[in-house]
């Protein structure tokens, strides 16, 4: 008989066998090889598969390495694995002699994660530029580090059966790799070679020929593509999530084109650079940006633009891209077919830096179908250059920049959906519609809530048909059966009415907007709402329980319900809509309230037309479509056209984008600042879904506190009749915004003790106001909570919606 603990007594002993269910971002990843390997290098037995819960292996064999293998299946997952949880349990062993993978399982609900598409991988792009690799110049190149996934999934377990490959079978050199352990394409869905993979094509309309464009042959396609670019077309190109447009950033005709044919306005475009070493003279490069910009996500990051480029630079018209913006949108390749495009070492001279933007005219869904391409793209686009493999989930391009070092997120979509975010508490299984601009819904249950990609603005038909569809595909890969839903109140809102109609007997909760926001910000710092905090919402517009558009808001709030601490003084909002595009209108509406005369020195009177003048002053004497606002984006327009900064929106926020920038020429040193005077107002409850305040608030409700911008107003217009430049101006006016943020927090931490504030809402995507209120809050002591995974604006109002309806879901709520 063996010694106790000797290793013969290890030998001596029977084998250990469990079955172990990894859960989260685990298949698309190359899990179960990496599973194999692991099993096969602890001289373990058994199995692993993809199920719909997740990837279960079952391993047998002497029970210290069961158990390490147990304990260290996280520790080192692949790169693009992320493990929420491993459970395993004591099996009977039945002595299997090998290890092997086993066919996916299609079984159950789906319960596991399906990874977002990913940037190309070094090890491809080295392939990628190898003459002597197979792979050399494939558009296609990937592996399990790499490359399309949720873009192409169309079904549960992820198996290439259920992705758009299906249809590519692989050649035998491919199945070589797709079966070998040892190869780093092992069990790689999306693999393909040029012998069995996609093809690319040049399409381009005949001269004097009708009907669809035809394809270019005898040319390398991606070669033809070079140099329409160089010689100012826009082209068409075929992403990971939808087409793009693409032009010479350079060439300031091709980009006026592209504008002119898009409609786009003054909107700034994003860039697409080679490398990193074409960026420098044009942007501010921290090593934050660096990090997102050469990640695997590969966001379009906006950078601060330099104030000059060296003359040894390629010519670079700024203004043509972003006119007026602060910040460049920039993002670098991250397909190989984008690599080729730009150009590989040793290529012919082509285009560094190329316009990249959404496929589709301004306002509708970006285009993802190839016939649809032809169709709706052919008076954009001179050439297309596209593929046969299917794209079948549309997905923009994320959005991010970096405040004070730390990511915030503008618009989240590829590299970032359909990772779900981790709730602080659980909800009930809910399907949040999120709002009508920069719409993105929200899909929750338990401790997990899945934020769809970026889908866009609902008042276009084709959004909303998108919308549908997006709902339907994220449905089909999460384990979320909503039992009820939930929207704002704006009674107006497409999505709210969407909601509506397609209840089904469910429960459709309403909730506050300017509520859904912090609650989002909440949610994402984590907080379980035992604790209230001040919200500071700042936006363009929200529907007010009063009627009123809000967008100035202090909100004493939890997940529960929330107080009207504070808000900007109402004035009226002329005409709607024609208030938001033509900023003058806000600023007359202002110096009316100020009691300041439009007087013909001040730009914004100037602006405005002398008919539009008159009917506007008699609009709003008799207080004719006139709905009363406490909107701080219409603050910042009001102060833009003052100013003389911007008296026309083109787009959504640019006088705020243009008065950013007009602050950041005002010279170092000036500390000066305007005032707003904060009075009592009549007491006003407002409450959540479930008809009460903060149930743990401190202290009595009081009533909201005004912020009168009158005697800013007074300043301002002294300092622009004494010469103050409007950069200086601007910058002055973004420190009052920000002393009235620290005043009315010291206030509500005076009286109800809450020292946490969470800043949210479309205007803190202004990062120098931002900074700015983060710094002299924390200076005083506070917790600030700022978003940094999900954004500020529309894009993350779904998350809020379904942490305030799911917990308001389990009492009497607000439904329709």
């Amino acid at each position: 008989m063996s010694e106790p603990g000797s290793p013969a007594a290890a030998l001596d002993r029977p084998p250990s066998r469990r079955r172990v269910l990894v859960r989260g971002v685990v298949q698309g990843v190359g899990f179960r090889p990496y599973v194999y390997t692991l099993a096969i290098g602890l001289d373990l037995r058994g199995h692993v598969t993809n199920t719909p819960e997740g990837v279960i292996a079952e391993v047998e064999g002497a029970p210290e390495a069961v158990a390490r293998f147990c304990d260290g299946v996280a520790a080192h997952a692949p790169p693009l694995a992320r493990v929420d949880s491993v459970d395993h349990e004591e099996m009977a062993a039945t002595g299997d002699t090998t290890f092997s993978i086993l066919a996916s399982r299609t079984d159950g609900p789906a319960r596991t994660l399906i990874p977002p598409d990913t940037a190309t991988c070094a090890a491809c792009l080295r392939e990628l530029a190898d003459p002597a690799d197979r792979r050399h110049r494939h558009p296609f190149v990937n592996c399990t580090h790499c490359g399309p996934r949720f873009t192409i999934v169309t079904g549960l377990p992820y198996d290439r059966a259920h992705t758009t490959m299906a249809d590519f079978p692989m050649c035998p050199d491919c199945g070589r790799e797709y079966a070998d352990p040892a190869d780093r394409r092992f069990h790689a869905q999306p693999v393909a070679c040029p012998a069995c993979g996609p093809r690319l094509r040049l399409l381009v309309p005949r001269p004097g020929e009708t009907g669809p464009p035809r394809p270019v042959t005898g040319d390398d396609p991606v070669a033809g593509a070079r140099r329409l670019l160089a010689d100012g077309a826009v082209l068409a190109v075929k992403g990971l999530g939808g087409y793009h447009l693409a032009c010479d950033a350079t060439n300031p005709d091709a980009v006026a084109l592209l504008r002119r044919r898009k409609a786009r306005g003054d909107k700034p475009f994003a860039v697409m650079a080679r490398g990193l070493d074409d960026l420098a003279h044009l942007v501010r490069l921290g090593t934050e940006e660096r990090g997102l910009l050469t990640g695997p996500t590969r966001p379009i990051v906006l950078l601060r633009r330099a104030a000059t480029a060296p003359v040894a630079h390629a010519p670079w018209p700024a203004d043509s891209v972003a006119p007026g913006s602060p910040d460049l949108g920039v993002m670098l390749p991250y397909t190989p077919l984008h690599h080729l495009l730009l150009g590989l070492p040793g290529d012919a001279d082509g285009s560094r830096l190329l316009v990249m933007t959404s496929g589709n005219v301004s306002g509708e869904p970006i285009v993802t179908d190839d016939a649809e391409a032809l169709r709706r793209l052919a008076h954009l686009a001179d050439a297309w250059l596209t593929h046969d493999r299917p794209i079948h989930v549309p997905c923009d391009d994320s959005v991010l920049r970096v405040c004070d070092g730390e990511p915030l997120m503008v618009r989240r979509a590829r590299g970032y959906a359909p990772l779900p975010l981790t709730l602080p508490v659980p909800v009930r299984p809910a399907l949040a519609v999120g709002g009508d601009l920069k719409n993105a819904f929200c899909l929750g249950e338990g401790r997990r809530a899945w934020l769809s990609a970026h889908v866009g603005d609902m008042d276009d038909l084709a959004t909303q048909h998108a919308f549908e569809r997006a709902v339907a595909q994220l449905e089909s890969i999460t384990p979320v059966r909503a039992g009820l839903l939930a929207a704002d109140r704006h009674p107006g809102y497409r999505s709210a009415r969407w909601a509506a109609r397609n209840a089904a007997g469910r429960p459709v909760v309403r909730v506050q907007h300017h509520h859904a926001h912090v609650a989002a910000a909440m949610a994402e710092a984590g907080l379980d709402g035992s604790v209230p905090v001040l919200g500071v919402a700042f936006d363009g517009t929200g529907y007010g329980d009063d009627g009123a558009v809000w967008g100035g808001e202090f909100l004493l709030a939890d997940y529960d319900g929330f107080v009207r601490f504070g808000h900007l003084a109402y004035v009226p909002l002329p005409g709607g809509d024609a208030a938001v595009h033509r900023p003058y209108r806000m600023a007359l509406a202002h110096l009316r309230a100020a009691g300041i005369d439009w007087s013909d020195d001040l730009a914004c009177t100037s602006a405005c037309p002398p008919d539009e003048r008159r009917v506007l002053a008699r609009q709003l004497e008799r207080d004719l479509n006139c709905a009363p606002t406490s909107s701080m984006g219409r603050l910042f327009d009001a102060v833009a056209s003052l100013t003389g900064v911007c008296h026309r929106s083109g787009y959504e926020a640019q006088a705020a984008v243009e008065l950013e920038a007009a602050a950041l020429t005002a010279p170092a040193g000036d500390t000066g600042a305007y005032g707003f005077t904060v009075r009592g107002a009549p007491p006003e409850r407002t409450a959540g879904p479930g008809g009460g305040a903060p149930r743990r608030a401190t202290g009595p409700v009081p009533a909201p506190l005004l912020a009168d911008p009158a005697p800013l107003f007074t300043a301002i217009v002294g300092d622009l009749r004494a010469g103050v430049a409007p950069g200086l101006v601007a910058a002055r006016f973004h420190r009052a915004v920000a002393g009235l943020v620290h005043r009315l927090c010291a206030l509500a931490r005076k009286r109800h003790g809450v020292d946490t504030v969470a800043l949210t809402g479309g205007v803190f995507a202004n990062s120098l106001l931002s900074s700015a209120c983060a710094a002299a809050l924390r200076r005083d002591g506070f917790t600030v909570l700022r978003h940094h995974l999900v954004p500020p604006g529309d894009g993350g109002l779904a998350l809020g919606q379904l942490m305030v309806a799911a917990r308001a879901g389990e009492r009497s709520g607000a439904t329709d």
